[in-house]
């Protein structure tokens, strides 16, 4: 699917969005949507205590939040702390009192989430990620959120993140009451997209680079590799202009991949992701990129990482093609900034005049709480 018929897709539900109002001025407060697993939901009012089933979706939440984005939210997964300590200590210097005061509810799909802790929060509303549907409903969240009578919505920034985001932001804005400030925010996430994808549309796909995304790479030290079919960062080396390597292999959101395989197809380009994973799990190898990322540090983890047996022959390799982008990228509506970079490396003569880094800044500027820093992108120099 393009990008161009994808669009479509998102216009329409803005459309539809847009056209869902109260029946009567009593029911005024009442609100009732389709969230991104298809299901009708109805709020006998706007929602304001609202526990989010994974504390990453602040960077969504953030986006299109005029104010303070934690005004509604009593509570999270403690994910953003775990997983990208940087971005936390962001939102942590600007809003000390609201880190503070939310209530960990644990992993939603897990044993340590409690019901009866959603209860004395009084929450209106919990926040799921659709690709976690089943797995709400296998566990019995479902049922037991329903029978405590609190209500579910799914959104989406991770498996089909660049056919959901729009609908997702709009789903946001709606629940937050903040319509205008979201559809500012996809009319930038929009432009932003067709400064890669008004290019890439004009190039044949037999003169699109074979390209490897190595999920998560030094996560686990003695393995390769984790990857991404045709979705999520697979989906976002696609609408960059390249030909995802483990799309070729299996329609699966992830792709395990092995080294005798990824040598044979000599890739052009490879992706790997990494953030700061060390004050979570203290042996990776990874990258450590983000908000406090330490260049001379990181670029010694990179070249350790391009130097690992059976990557330090590959043509990528060599040719200064073995690339690093930040992981977190993945499950936020940020994604436009990975695309640009992503074709920026792919197709240079192409892009020769787009800037991602001044696209970064320009989002912190105009959507966030705070201000850019830190290093989200690396290259390896190529080995001679």
């Amino acid at each position: 699917m393009s990008f161009t018929t994808s669009l479509r897709g998102f216009l329409g539900a803005l459309v539809a969005s847009t056209l869902i109002v109260s029946a009567t001025d009593a029911q005024a407060e009442a609100l009732t949507f389709t969230d991104i697993a298809g299901r009708k939901v109805t709020l006998p009012e706007m929602p304001d205590r609202i526990i989010l089933g994974e504390g990453r979706m602040m960077y969504a939440i953030a986006s299109v939040s005029e104010n303070n984005p934690f005004e509604k939210i009593v509570g999270w997964n403690s994910d953003l702390i775990l997983y990208d300590p940087d971005g936390f200590r962001k939102f942590e210097n600007v809003f000390p009192e609201d880190t503070a005061r939310l209530i960990d509810f644990g992993n939603p799909y897990a044993g340590d989430f409690s019901i009866e802790a959603v209860l004395e929060a009084d929450a209106d509303l919990v926040l799921l990620e659709s690709g976690s549907l089943f797995k709400a409903e296998e566990t019995g969240l479902m049922d037991k959120l329903a029978d405590a009578g609190v209500q579910v919505a799914f959104l989406d920034f991770r498996r089909n993140a660049t056919e959901n985001v729009v609908p997702s932001l709009l789903m946001l804005g709606r629940i937050l009451g903040e319509e205008q400030r979201a559809a500012e925010f996809i009319d930038f996430y929009i432009a932003q997209m067709r400064k890669v994808t008004n290019v890439i549309d004009t190039i044949p796909a037999e003169d699109r680079p074979v390209v490897v995304v190595e999920n998560a790479a030094g996560w686990q030290t003695d393995f390769c590799c984790w990857s991404f079919g045709p979705y999520n960062f697979g989906r976002f080396v696609e609408l960059a202009g390249g030909l995802n390597y483990a799309s070729t292999l299996a329609n699966a959101y992830s792709v395990t991949l092995n080294l005798e395989g990824v040598i044979t197809a000599n890739p052009a380009h490879i992706v790997a992701t990494g953030a700061n994973w060390a004050e979570f799990k203290p042996e990776v190898t990874s990258v450590l990129l983000g908000y406090e990322a330490d260049d001379a540090a990181n670029t010694e983890r990179l070249n350790a990482l391009t130097a690992r047996p059976g990557f330090a022959d590959l043509e990528a390799v060599k040719n200064g093609n073995f690339h690093v982008i930040f992981h977190q990228f993945y499950n936020s509506p940020y994604h436009f900034i990975a695309i640009q970079q992503l074709a920026k490396w792919f197709y240079p003569e192409d892009f020769e005049d787009l800037d991602p880094q001044a696209t970064f800044a320009e989002l912190h500027e105009r959507f966030l709480p705070f201000g850019v820093s830190g290093t989200f992108w690396m290259s390896a120099e190529g080995r001679e």
